[in-house]
């Protein structure tokens, strides 16, 4: 449950700083680009929580 509430806030997140980011900078806003890009952030955060995350090790 937890990877696909990354996913569904990454793309929530990745829409509103694509969007801003845009209008601020005088861009046009492209929806596939900004949802393709913050898809990829998204499962880069899920990867990287997997690997900074320390495995108990068995003694």
């Amino acid at each position: 449950m937890r990877y696909i509430m990354t996913i569904f806030w990454a793309f929530a997140l990745g829409q509103v700083v694509g969007y801003l980011g845009s209008s601020l900078s005088g861009q046009t806003y492209d929806f596939a680009l900004t949802t393709i890009f913050s898809l990829i952030v998204g499962l880069l955060i899920i990867v990287l929580g997997h690997v900074a995350t320390p495995k108990e090790q068995k003694v």
